[in-house]
């Protein structure tokens, strides 16, 4: 046994040196859940591994860290790859983590379902920011790769359906670290030249690492900031991508993009002539009709003779003067009948008609009619009324 003794330094580095020198323990994996997960500002990771029976804590430096394709959250089941080996200061041996990845499932896959998740919470998937495309766009800007059957595919359809249209392609990669930045380049050039009034950004099938610049969230924003509409024509139908669910539009393929962007010339060509025949024979039912009612207005006897319109007016107006003459003679008989009505009723109710039957009216000089003797006293004068002639005296 040996009497050596050791400092707390001395045997904390010995320790790392013979875990230094165990080839086992220089490449190692380990399978765990991730707990107290947390990201310093300097960028490096620490975080603890643990399962039914232990713990084992874990550093992941910036470097390492920047290469994972999905964010590390707390209870989720990881295979990390490392090293163990001692950190002399504290005493403790770790896990020196240089790749993970998620336990069962690709990394890449739940790096898509995290953002596919976070920009769903943001709403950059819903409808009602989707823009509607221009029924006949003048110019269509193809952001994708320059070589390849993606861009060939896209130009030849154009081409076919929708010669009109001026197609101008922005040339970026579409795999690699290089390809999500220069893809945003393109989208915020085409926008802020007003390059084209629609865009179509996408590529080829692939694998899903051959497809990822397409699930970027850099890519993902810029799809959703730009103001001119945006389809995204991504691998074959079955792939999915997270552009595709922030675009205006989703094509299925490249060509399938061509399709949706442009009509085909044909069908508007055939939709023109049936537009063209139907307004031929409106217009032919329309001269039709005032041809007709140009000659019923030509057939009218007025047209034919102005004499003939002059005699019917003579006789209009010859039946209507005899018809107000006749009817202002009825109305002057009927008045004429009420005035001598009135005039009789007046007759009989008038004094004089009583005179003329001997009676006579007592007056006094005022003219007041006296109706009782005591109404008068003795030497007032009276006027009596006859039927013609008037006697004054005194009463006695």
């Amino acid at each position: 046994m040996s009497d050596k003794i050791f400092t707390i330094s001395e045997l904390n580095n010995y320790i790392k040196r013979l875990l230094d020198s165990d080839s086992t323990l220089a490449r190692v994996y380990v399978k765990g859940e991730l707990s107290n997960y947390k990201t310093y500002p300097s960028g490096h990771h620490y975080f603890t591994m643990k399962d039914v029976e232990g713990r084992l804590s874990c550093v992941m430096f910036k470097g390492s860290a920047a290469k994972l394709r999905f964010k590390p959250e707390n209870g989720m089941s990881v295979v990390a790859f490392g090293r163990i080996a001692v950190y002399p200061r504290d005493g403790a041996y770790q896990l020196y983590v240089n790749e993970m990845t998620p336990d069962g499932v690709g990394d890449l896959y739940v790096a898509f379902e995290q953002l596919k998740e976070k920009l769903f919470k943001e709403g950059l998937f819903d409808q009602i920011h989707k823009k509607s495309l221009p029924r006949f766009p003048k110019t269509i800007a193809v952001i994708t790769s320059p070589v390849g059957a993606a861009v060939e595919d896209i130009i030849r359809v154009l081409g076919s359906r929708w010669p009109l249209t001026k197609v101008v392609v922005v040339p970026v990669r579409v795999q690699g670290v290089e390809a999500p930045p220069e893809i945003v380049n393109a989208i915020e050039y085409a926008n802020r030249e007003k390059l084209a009034d629609i865009i179509i950004t996408g590529r080829g099938g692939g694998s899903i690492e051959d497809l990822w610049a397409f699930n970027d969230e850099r890519v993902a924003r810029a799809i959703f900031a730009s103001e001119i509409p945006v389809i995204s024509a991504v691998g074959h139908e079955p792939d999915v991508t997270i552009a595709d669910y922030v675009a205006d539009v989703r094509a299925a393929t490249p060509s399938n993009s061509a399709e949706i962007a442009v009509p085909d010339i044909i069908d508007v060509y055939n939709w023109i002539k049936t537009t063209d025949g139907r307004l031929q024979q409106a217009i032919s039912r329309d001269i039709k009709h005032r041809k007709q009612r140009l000659q019923d207005v030509a057939n009218k006897r007025v047209l034919q003779n102005p004499k003939y319109y002059i005699d019917d007016r003579r006789i209009q107006v010859d039946r209507s003067a005899e018809r107000l003459l006749s009817s202002m003679q009825g109305s002057i008989y009927k008045k004429r009948e009420r005035y001598t009505r009135l005039s009789a009723s007046l007759d009989a109710m008038s004094p004089l008609k009583v005179l003329g039957r001997g009676y006579a009216i007592a007056q006094l000089d005022d003219g007041t009619i006296v109706k009782n003797a005591s109404d008068v006293s003795r030497g007032d004068q009276l006027k009596i009324r006859l039927k013609q002639d008037e006697i004054s005296c005194t009463v006695d």
